[in-house]
């Protein structure tokens, strides 16, 4: 199989059809140097073409698969002055345009971010010509990630929901390992209120020290989930009053941390915040980067050819593999039919 990948990142895709057992002719679209070098560690027979402003789409006509996880910065709703597609991030939308029309792939397979405003999905699938389809990574892995896919691929159907939770995939809960994995220099506040006002990742505490979580309710593994206290709803309201506005930033009185009751872990992020924060038995800590490969269906250790900090962002980027996976497998089951 020929394949085009545009904002490739780590090859989530790559190891994806690996997994499934499909060789792959491999091309990579990427400029991040710490995601080529995890990829370059993974997948050597990649072959990298650079950023995609200069690659020439004429070289990739009739690939079999083109697949393209676009820059979402400008379209998520958790940037308030995002400008959609007409963003400097995720504009580039227009090379996978660019892509489609040029290379005439006969599949496609597109993935940006499910919380974007309906006008820009809308967009997006006005000008794909097909409707996108939401995937919730928690149905294959311990994540809490819903991703909106537009493809050509026929007849994918939801996965089934494999009961994966935060436990299943924790590397350790020996307290001694763990405070060696987290305490670092770079970090210097030091005590529970500091981790959760300014959402220091490193430090590990006794969760009943936390004066903003309700120990009360907790069990032996779960997540934390930020909520407004009653003076972030109070500003809030008064400003939705004056303004129209459904949003305010919250300050460190506005929100308090609450566990997760459904036994996933938040969706990740590049830099790590409190969607990273777990509770184990009588700790409080970040997830560990193979805890975070795992949540997204990567092997253990498939970025440990670069930096803890810059693994995290690689991963927070990434594609979810078990998904990719799953929707690329109908491309097979397609391609056995029409042998049959």
């Amino acid at each position: 199989m020929k394949v085009l990948s545009l904002f490739d990142g780590i090859s989530g895709a790559a190891q994806a059809l690996k997994e499934l057992g499909v060789d792959c002719e491999y091309y990579a679209s990427e400029v991040d140097k710490y995601a080529i070098q995890v990829s370059k560690a993974n997948h050597p027979n990649i072959i990298q073409i650079g950023d995609v402003n200069n690659v020439k789409f004429e070289d990739f006509v009739g690939f079999d698969l083109l697949v393209a996880g676009f820059p979402c910065q400008d379209l998520s709703v958790a940037k308030r002055d995002g400008k959609g597609l007409e963003g400097a991030r995720s504009g580039l939308f227009s090379k996978c345009l660019e892509a489609l029309e040029i290379c005439k792939p006969k599949y496609f397979l597109f993935e940006n971010v499910n919380s974007m405003k309906k006008e820009w999905k809308d967009k997006i699938s006005e000008l794909l010509g097909v409707e996108p389809i939401m995937i919730n990574s928690a149905l294959l892995t311990a994540q809490m990630r819903k991703r909106l896919y537009w493809t050509n691929i026929p007849n994918i159907q939801q996965p089934e929901d494999k009961g994966t939770v935060l436990k299943d995939i924790i590397e350790s809960v020996d307290t001694e390992r763990l405070k060696s994995y987290c305490i670092t220099a770079t970090y210097s506040r030091a005590c529970p209120e500091d981790y959760f006002n300014h959402g220091q990742r490193q430090l590990i505490f006794k969760a009943n020290n936390g004066k903003r979580v309700e120990v009360d309710l907790l069990k032996d593994f779960y997540a934390f989930r930020e909520v407004r206290t009653e003076e972030g709803k109070r500003k809030r309201a008064e400003f939705r009053k004056l303004t129209g506005l459904d949003s305010t930033k919250r300050g460190p009185g506005d929100k308090k941390f609450i566990p997760k009751n459904d036994g996933k872990a938040n969706c990740l992020t590049t830099g790590l915040g409190i969607e990273g924060v777990i509770k184990i038995k009588e700790m409080v800590r970040k997830l560990t980067p193979i805890e975070c490969e795992r949540l997204q269906g990567f092997p253990d250790n498939y970025s440990e050819s670069v930096s803890n900090s810059q693994r995290y962002k690689a991963l927070g980027n990434s594609f979810t593999v078990p998904v990719i996976k799953h929707i690329l497998s109908f491309i097979k089951q397609t391609n056995s039919k029409s042998t049959n």
